[in-house]
């Protein structure tokens, strides 16, 4: 759940159009109001709440710094930010008032005279964590990172979903590329295409990338790199029961240095670490979107 909002209950009203805002950009946003049920523990469930974040939005306000409860949550987001060394706090002025000590050498998207340009920077401020089309998967063992992102678009009238993932190893001087590209049948690009028309398409992608890491779930899938040259591999993944096919295309290759090693690729292991990168940033469906979900996946293909 990458985005928890902090605010005073004085500025509600400015906090649901701004969540309504992020939600519209496909963010999945946590507010207490919009998450706690009668009988839910209070600081249980906003302490979970912020510990699963990747950005604390903390909207500044005559109440809100004079608030104890924000200030507690300002505090363990400021907490977070100082463990694991990164950018986790994002001011958002609201009004003129005495920002907290800690904020001051913060930039901040200003809400003060223009909504429009202060939306404008939030959303710029966490696309890193809420954008589930590329991302950033680190390795703790080895100091490596992989790069990822995805794009789409129609080929000789099918649908496809493309791949393309760099992966970076401190220790060794090679970097590895790697292209996975999924080519719908007729069947599932009329499937998308519903998904599609109904204003839906990213749970369209989201279908066709699924069986993508399920294959990947249930399969050792690896590439072994002996040279320079391209090493590819081809196949399927089939829906018997409503006839829908991906058709499976990955060509992988070493770069840089030559340091006279085969290298064992892990594509399996790419796709497991994919899907949970997704499944982290993705909203969830609304309860409007998932009636509609329901239609299209209940409709019979022919």
């Amino acid at each position: 759940m990458p985005v928890f909002i902090s605010y005073s209950h004085a500025d509600k009203d400015f906090v649901d159009v701004l969540g309504a805002h992020l939600v519209k950009a496909n963010a999945s946003v946590w507010i207490d109001r919009w998450e706690l049920n009668v009988g839910d523990s209070i600081i249980g469930k906003v302490q979970d709440a912020i510990e699963e974040s990747d950005a604390l939005l903390v909207v500044l306000s005559e109440a809100s710094v004079q608030s104890e409860w924000c200030k507690k949550e300002l505090t363990s987001g400021l907490l977070r930010e100082l463990e694991e060394k990164r950018v986790v706090v994002l001011p958002l002025l609201l009004q003129d008032c005495s920002i907290p000590l800690f904020l001051r050498d913060k930039m901040y998207a200003d809400f003060r005279s223009d909504f429009g340009s202060g939306l404008h920077d939030v959303l710029n401020a966490i696309a890193k964590v809420t954008n589930a089309n590329q991302g950033r998967i680190y390795e703790d063992d080895d100091n490596s990172f992989t790069d990822w992102a995805m794009d789409w678009g129609f080929a000789d009238d099918l649908f496809f979903l493309r791949f393309p993932i760099v992966t970076v190893t401190e220790s060794l001087p090679v970097t590895i590329l790697t292209e996975i590209i999924v080519t719908c049948n007729d069947k599932a690009t009329r499937r998308y295409t519903q998904y599609k028309d109904a204003g839906l398409e990213r749970f369209g992608r989201a279908f066709i990338a699924e069986a993508l890491f399920d294959y990947g779930e249930h399969q050792d899938f690896r590439i072994l790199l002996e040279d320079t040259f391209p090493q590819t591999f081809n196949g399927g993944i089939e829906d018997e029961k409503n006839g829908l096919c991906f058709a499976l295309n990955v060509s992988c290759r070493k770069l840089g240095e030559d340091n006279g090693k085969d290298q064992l690729v892990n594509i399996s292991d790419y796709l497991k670490s994919i899907r949970e990168y997704v499944k982290h940033v993705t909203r969830p469906a609304t309860r409007e979107e998932a009636a509609i979900l329901h239609r299209i996946i209940a409709s019979p293909m022919k």
